[in-house]
C-alpha cells in the first residue's frame, strides 16, 4: 500500500495545502522563486502536513487555519533540507539536482533563509502565542541537533544515547510538533493534544531510524541519492554504531571510516555494516518505538482519524523508500 492511499479522505485538503505551498514560494525575485520552487516540484511525502490535518480532526476542524500551520511546517522542513544539502555537499535530493548543485551554495543558503522566512510570515497570521512558543522551542532544538550531527561526523566513539538524542532533535521534534499543533489549532481536548505529541515523538524516532536503515538497504532510484550516502559523509547512524561496538567487524570499520574514503573501501565498509547485524538491531529499535507510538493512540477516540494515524505509523517501519 502506498502512503497516499492511507489518507485519501484528506485529498482535497492536501490539494489546498499544495496550492498554498506553491503560492508561498513565489517571489518578485525570479531566481529566488525558481530556486525555492525547485525542491517543492520534486514532491515529497508531505508527512508533516498530513499530521497537522489529521490531528485537527480531533477538534474544531478549520482547514484554512490548519493549512497555514501545515504549510509553515513543510516550509521549515524544506528550508532545513536546502541547508543540509549545502552542509553535505549533496548533488541530488529526491532524485533531482539539489538547489546548491543548480544555483551554488550562496544562492542555496539564501533560498533556505527565504523559505524559512515565508514560514514565519504564515504563522504570524495566527494569534495564539502558544503556537509560536512551541514552534520556536522546536526550531532551537532542531538547530542544536543539526550542529550535534556536524560535530559527530566521523566520531567513532559516540554512544547510542548520542545518536538517539541527535535524531530526536533532528527529526522527531518536527513530527511531534506537527501533531501537537494540529490538535492545538483545532482546540482539541488537551488530553488528545498530549497524546498526539507523544505519538509524534515516538513515530519520529522510528521514522529516522528506518531512514538510516534504508540508507543501506534501499536503492539509489528509491532513495534519490547514493546508497550509503550517510556513511560516506561520516554520519554515524544506528546500524553503523552497532557494527562498530557490537560486532567482530568493528575494528576493521574503524580503520575504514574517514573523510575521502576510496570507493573500494567505502563499498567494503557498507558491506561490513550489512553483515554485522546492525540493520536487524536497528529494525528492533524502530519496532520498539513503533509499539510505544501505537500505545498512545489508545487515548484517542476510535474512528477514521485514529485508524489513519495507526496505518501511517505501521507504514513508517515497513516502507522501502
Amino acid at each position: 500500500m502506498k502512503l497516499m492511499d492511507m489518507y485519501l479522505h484528506l485529498q482535497s485538503d492536501l490539494n489546498y495545502v499544495e496550492s498554498l505551498l506553491e503560492q508561498e514560494v513565489r517571489s518578485r525575485q525570479k531566481d529566488l522563486e525558481n530556486a525555492a520552487s525547485h525542491l517543492l516540484k520534486a514532491g515529497g511525502k508531505r508527512i508533516r502536513p498530513v499530521f497537522v490535518l489529521l490531528s485537527g480532526k480531533l477538534g474544531h476542524y478549520d482547514v484554512e487555519k490548519l493549512a497555514r500551520v501545515a504549510v509553515a511546517l513543510e516550509l521549515i522542513h524544506m528550508a532545513t533540507l536546502v541547508h543540509d544539502d549545502v552542509i553535505d555537499d549533496a548533488a541530488t535530493r529526491r532524485g533531482i539536482p539539489t538547489v546548491r548543485s543548480e544555483w551554488g551554495n550562496r544562492m542555496a543558503m539564501y533560498t533556505g533563509d527565504f523559505i524559512f522566512a515565508r514560514a514565519l510570515m504564515l504563522l504570524s497570521e495566527l494569534p495564539n502565542v502558544q503556537i509560536h512558543q512551541l514552534l520556536s522551542k522546536a526550531i532551537v532544538r532542531m538547530c542544536e541537533g543539526e550542529i550535534e550531527q556536524i560535530r559527530d561526523f566521523y566520531r567513532l566513539n559516540q554512544t547510542f544515547r548520542h545518536y538517539l538524542r541527535r535524531i530526536e532533535r533532528k527529526t522527531a521534534i518536527l513530527i511531534e510538533v506537527s501533531c501537537r499543533l494540529g490538535g492545538l489549532v483545532a482546540q482539541a481536548d488537551p488530553r488528545y493534544v498530549r497524546a498526539l505529541g507523544r505519538y509524534g515523538h515516538f513515530l519520529g524516532m522510528a521514522f529516522q531510524i528506518v531512514d538510516d536503515i534504508l540508507d543501506f538497504t534501499s536503492t539509489r532510484e528509491k532513495l534519490g541519492k547514493p546508497v550509503g550516502a550517510d556513511l560516506l559523509q561520516g554520519n554515524i547512524t544506528l546500524p553503523v554504531l552497532y557494527a562498530l561496538h557490537c560486532s567482530p567487524a568493528g575494528q576493521a570499520l574503524k580503520q575504514m571510516i574517514r573523510p575521502h574514503m576510496p570507493p573500494s573501501e567505502a563499498e567494503q565498509a557498507i558491506q561490513l555494516v550489512k553483515e554485522s547485524g546492525g540493520i536487524e538491531y536497528a529494525k528492533k529499535v524502530a519496532e520498539l518505538y513503533l509499539s510505544k507510538c501505537l500505545r498512545e493512540l489508545s487515548a484517542l477516540p476510535q474512528g477514521q482519524t485514529r485508524d489513519s494515524l495507526e496505518a501511517i505509523a505501521v507504514f513508517t517501519t515497513s516502507r522501502d523508500y
